[in-house]
């Protein structure tokens, strides 16, 4: 019975922590590139939850069909946004100022959400909710495990881009080094463009599959774009798996801590454990650059 039981909370971990595995993702390209901390990620991805929200309320639009619709909306986005907030500001060598866009974006997201959608929580149901399987007696929903699927088909995609495309290619050298790449005829501005429109696509899947799965507000971006940077942490930067094995990592780490310790303790826990990874292991547990992807 006990050996059920914490299977059940290994389950829960994994499952729970593949959403932040996809944001740090995200976080991984645009820092790769751009070599900013993106902190309006997690604002984008409850902004992209509301989006999935709205198609199933007025159209009927069924959320895993609705990534039809997100993800080529949320690459143009992430297009014209890199284009007509952060060009200039990428090109500057003092990276604060594309911190600071970063936080200003994310405060504006936040409080157009506020004056679409209230800060009512909002959720998304439907007929498979509820729906589980059991396994040996472990409860799986069938939402997370198909959030889990998501997971490990978006990072295997990524994965593929950068290794098996030119584009990708270009996106990997410019992570290493963004001056001899210049120097060899790659645009960066056309380089950082597609790191940043693939970082708000992901924030977009990311969105999608969490509205299927917890309740969400628009102040909960903030929330979870630092979980993504835990996750990224412990992951290191610009590893696309190790990216996901982080946020894998992360909700192992809330599900243990709130269940063995308690559910106040999950966060405490969680930032405990980032601060020790940031002193003794800053590359992160499976640290690395895009390049080693």
């Amino acid at each position: 019975m006990n050996l059920i039981l914490t299977l059940r909370v290994l389950v829960n971990g994994v499952l729970f922590g593949t959403t932040y595995g996809i944001a740090a993702v995200g976080l991984s390209l645009i820092f790769g590139t751009m070599r900013i901390i993106f902190f309006a990620q997690g604002t984008f991805i409850i902004f992209f939850a509301y989006i999935s929200y709205w198609l199933l309320t007025l159209l009927g639009i069924d959320p895993y069909l609705s990534l039809i619709i997100v993800i080529p909306a949320s690459l143009l986005l992430g297009s014209a946004l890199y284009y007509g907030i952060f060009k200039e500001a990428a090109a500057n060598e003092d990276k604060n100022i594309s911190l600071l866009l970063a936080i200003g974006l994310m405060y504006l997201i936040e409080n157009v959400m506020l004056v679409l959608w209230t800060p009512d929580p909002r959720s998304v149901v439907t007929s498979y909710t509820t729906l589980v399987f059991r396994p040996f007696g472990i409860v799986i929903p069938f939402t997370r495990l198909t959030t889990l699927f998501i997971a490990v088909l978006t990072a295997a995609g990524v994965f593929i881009f950068l290794k098996k495309t030119l584009v990708g290619t270009a996106v990997r050298a410019a992570s290493e080094d963004m001056v001899s790449t210049t120097l060899m005829g790659i645009n960066p501005n056309w380089v950082n463009a597609v790191a940043f429109a693939i970082g708000i696509g992901l924030a977009g899947v990311a969105g999608v599959a969490l509205a299927t799965i917890y309740p969400f507000d628009p102040s909960y971006g903030f929330i979870f774009a630092i979980k993504a940077l835990i996750a990224l942490a412990l992951g290191g930067i610009g590893n696309v798996y190790g990216a996901l094995l982080g946020g894998i990592l992360l909700g192992l780490i809330e599900s243990l801590g709130s269940f063995y310790v308690g559910g106040g303790w999950a966060d405490a826990i969680s930032y405990g454990v980032f601060l020790l990874v940031l002193i003794f292991r800053p590359q992160g547990l499976f640290g690395g650059s895009i390049k080693k992807a």
